[in-house]
């Protein structure tokens, strides 16, 4: 089996990587507007040698290296959108677009995946099989940019695919590993209660949708407390109540919005039914009507064990066992569950999280920062890993 070099990590440039990243965070754009950063990405990869360049998507970028020995087909994908935040940090790099901020670290993303690129393409003779980097645009707005490539035909005949997220809550130097469902799968509901508005001297006269929608809001916390089994995991959330617009008057209607997060596809379904359930039943108590929508949104993150171990493998011979960390599954979202529906794969964690760099305020922050060491790290990881993936067995 081929090992990775040292002198590829030597071909690392710091430089490069935090040129590229400051770039990319002082001129974000949103999800489906990524116009100059795809540009960005595109001309950058056709600077570098061996790679064949596309353009999938209107707003994505797909590299391909391809050697000449046998060998398997290992996609890796960054992220390239921003976020609808006004940024807060001073830097002399700050985003020039105003309430539009990279707060989660995808200008990273980008800027690690194109360092990667180029290496290995410097190295084609030296690889097995083929390469695709996936710079996908669309991470942060449903129904994302992922599902798209997807169609696209970016993963027709890849056998694995990784990629990685930097994480300010993870200490700069550490890897962070997770072994089966990683990410939940982030559906929305909701609801609109329909009632009889009137004065609130005379509630009598009315049906009030407030106090309909706060025995919603009550009954809707049964569905984990009481409807989930104790060894699985589901979250139901209420993040919108909206109704009213004066003291002396109850209002027609109420709406209420909110969030369901988990792993398995029958728990999805269930809560949805279970929560129409629960607003059917109680509207139709108290004379009132209502409509609802429930949104499926991206699927859950699923890691598999044989591609994670690689992964884990990776990490510890780059940084020592002590720096490889079984981190806790989350119930944030992420749509590279679209490019595990067609290949076995990974997602991983980087550390980017240091106080002496300020760079441990939280993802979506208006002061969120990488420590830009992780760029470098995240750089070794894709490279060490893909040597190891190309020529896996099965």
């Amino acid at each position: 089996m081929r090992q990775l070099k040292a002198d590829w990590l030597q071909d690392i440039s710091k430089d490069k990587l935090v040129k590229w990243r400051r770039h990319l965070h002082k001129y974000p754009e949103l999800s489906f507007q990524e116009e100059q950063t795809s540009q960005f990405v595109y001309d950058t990869l056709c600077s570098f040698k061996n790679l064949e360049v596309t353009r999938p998507t209107k707003y994505s970028v797909l590299a391909k290296l391809t050697s000449n020995n046998k060998g398997k087909t290992l996609a890796i994908r960054a992220d390239m959108d921003a976020l609808p935040i006004l940024e807060e940090n001073e830097f002399e790099f700050a985003s020039t677009v105003p309430g539009v901020m990279h707060a989660c670290g995808h200008d990273g993303h980008t800027a690690i995946l194109l360092g990667t690129a180029e290496i290995l393409a410097k190295h084609k003779d030296d690889i097995c099989g083929e390469i695709r980097f996936l710079f996908q645009h669309a991470e942060e707005q449903f129904p994302g940019g992922g599902e798209e490539m997807v169609q696209a035909g970016v993963m027709n005949g890849v056998d694995y695919v990784i990629g990685l997220h930097l994480m300010s809550g993870l200490e700069t130097g550490k890897i962070g590993i997770v072994y089966g469902p990683m990410m939940a799968a982030p559906d929305v509901f909701e609801i609109t209660i329909l009632g009889k508005g009137g004065h609130a001297a005379h509630p009598k006269e009315t049906i009030d949708p407030i106090a309909i929608g706060a025995q919603i809001i009550s009954n809707l916390q049964h569905i984990v407390s009481r409807n989930t089994d104790a060894f699985e995991q589901r979250v139901v959330t209420v993040t919108q109540f909206h109704a009213g617009t004066t003291d002396n008057v109850i209002p027609d209607t109420a709406y209420i919005n909110g969030t369901v997060r988990c792993y398995n596809q029958e728990l999805r379904e269930e809560a949805e039914k279970k929560i129409e359930q629960i607003v059917n039943g109680i509207t139709a108590a108290h004379g009132a009507s209502y409509s609802f929508q429930y949104r499926y949104g991206y699927r859950p993150v699923i890691n598999n064990d044989h591609v994670t171990s690689i992964i884990e493998e990776s990490a510890k011979t780059l940084f020592g066992e002590n720096q490889v960390q079984r981190i806790n599954p989350s119930m944030g979202g992420e749509d590279f569950s679209a490019f595990l529906q067609k290949a076995s794969g990974c997602f991983f964690k980087v550390g980017s999280g240091s106080e002496a760099e300020e760079s441990m305020y939280p993802h979506h922050h208006p002061r969120f920062t990488l420590d830009e060491e992780s760029l470098v790290i995240g750089v070794k990881m894709f490279l060490h890993a893909a040597v190891q993936l190309l020529e896996q067995e099965g």
